[in-house]
């Protein structure tokens, strides 16, 4: 079999043109979803809103570690009530992050009865498989609408599959029975997804909202149904879209199932903002979901939020833990410095740095990363080179090894990154 030739402009394709949704205040913390803006992170508490310290420290939390629109749940009066003093006590840390209210089913009520919330949240998400039944539907998806404009604010549209207008599916399910050629269930679900958000906006559009103002989702739980849906909804309109599978799962199911499905449509040029949503350990970090995300657009191209750390996945010649040990405190390191590093060393998140076991792969990624060490593999000499800027600049030895890189790393990134005294970049920096 022949090898097809390598496209030098190979990568994810050009974003499908989508209109954008600014969500936020400009120059405080807003962002644009949507239109030429890059794919947008976000994630969700998991506090009880009306604990307003809980959540102030988890919203804190999320923004953070990178998290650019945060969504918190308002599922009654005590958690409206607590909205306002959650974004007043955000300010108060300097936390600027777009707050979503997540609404069901009584949102129309909360947002009427609750102002102060109405107007402190950035924007509303809305089921419109849960807003009312029958005839109460029109009406009660139509007030949060009208609150969403009286605001001033955005909504998201979304859809899921677990709580789909039960209506629309057995319409749509009856006339594909009476059709010539059925299409299977499952394509008729796709299809009732789908028609649920664009009707829902379409109807969003009669009441006076703009196109600029509206979000759609489709949540399944499926990569494949995730990849059919999207597919489905960005050839059927321009509306900027939310990817996300919904109960991805916990650890490495949810990461892999999640990363599955979006990496798919994001190399398609479809999406404009994901949210990985995984269950954590009871106890865990709900930072990881904001981690994934940013890996996954990282890995992909698409975007550049903290410096790569390139290590080998070790082999008989390395039965020394050290690199793995070294290449894990390197990373942490650098997770746990980026909020400050962000301000204070601008371009650093495209630094590439290379922990390598042994000599085999070791010195020749060394080269190719800003700064790199081949650390001595089982049977090699115990010095460890090191390479900066593609060059050996010194040979580290002894028991001091790791912490003598480490403190390399910090040296280059302030030399490189780092502002001169007079506020003019370095020369290494300039380059």
């Amino acid at each position: 079999m022949s090898e097809q030739p390598m496209n030098e402009h190979s990568g994810p394709a050009p974003r499908q043109g989508t209109v954008g949704v600014a969500v936020g205040k400009p120059g405080l913390g807003g962002v644009v979803v949507g239109g030429d803006a890059p794919v947008v992170v976000q994630s969700m508490t998991n506090t009880d809103t009306a604990d307003i310290e809980a959540t102030v420290a988890q919203v804190a939390a999320l923004a953070r570690a990178g998290s650019e629109i945060v969504r918190i749940t308002v599922d009654r009066d005590e958690a409206a009530a607590a909205v306002p003093h959650i974004r007043d006590r955000l300010v108060l840390r300097g936390v600027n992050v777009p707050l979503v209210g997540d609404f069901h089913y009584i949102g129309h009520k909360l947002l009427r009865e609750h102002p102060a919330c109405a107007e402190a949240l950035d924007k509303y998400r809305i089921n419109p498989g849960n807003v009312g039944f029958r005839e109460k539907r029109d009406l009660q998806f139509g007030a949060m609408i009208e609150a969403a404009l009286e605001y001033d604010k955005p909504v998201r549209i979304g859809v899921n599959w677990g709580s789909l207008d039960q209506e629309l599916l057995t319409r749509l399910m009856d006339e594909n029975a009476a059709a010539p050629a059925p299409m299977s269930a499952r394509a008729v679900m796709h299809e009732a997804i789908v028609q649920s958000a664009l009707l829902s906006a379409e109807r969003a559009e009669q009441i006076g909202m703009g196109r600029d103002r509206i979000i759609l989702s489709a949540k399944v739980s499926q990569v494949q149904d995730l990849i059919a849906v999207y597919r489905m909804l960005s050839r059927r309109g321009a509306y900027a879209l939310h990817l996300g599978l919904t109960e991805a799962g916990m650890g490495s199911k949810g990461i892999v199932a999640s990363t599955a499905g979006m990496a798919v449509l994001l190399q398609e040029g479809i999406g404009d903002t994901i949210r990985v949503s995984l269950t954590p350990e009871p106890g865990g970090d709900r930072t990881t979901e904001v981690q994934v995300a940013q890996e996954m657009l990282q890995a992909m191209g698409l975007r550049t939020f903290v410096p790569v750390v390139t290590a080998c996945p070790g082999c008989g010649r390395t039965t020394s833990t050290v690199f793995q040990e070294l290449a894990s405190d390197i990373q942490d390191f650098i997770r746990v410095e980026m909020p400050v590093w962000r301000e204070k060393y601008p371009g650093v998140e495209t630094m590439n740095v290379a922990v390598m076991g042994c000599i085999v792969n070791g010195p020749g990624e060394s080269k190719h990363a800003d700064i790199g060490i081949s650390l001595p593999g089982t049977g090699e000499t115990p010095a460890a080179p090191v390479f900066i800027d593609g060059k050996k600049a010194l040979t580290l030895r002894g028991p001091a090894i790791a912490a003598d890189f480490k403190a390399l790393v910090i040296d280059y990134i302030e030399r490189r990154f780092g502002e001169a005294p007079d506020g003019v970049r370095s020369a290494d920096a300039a380059e």
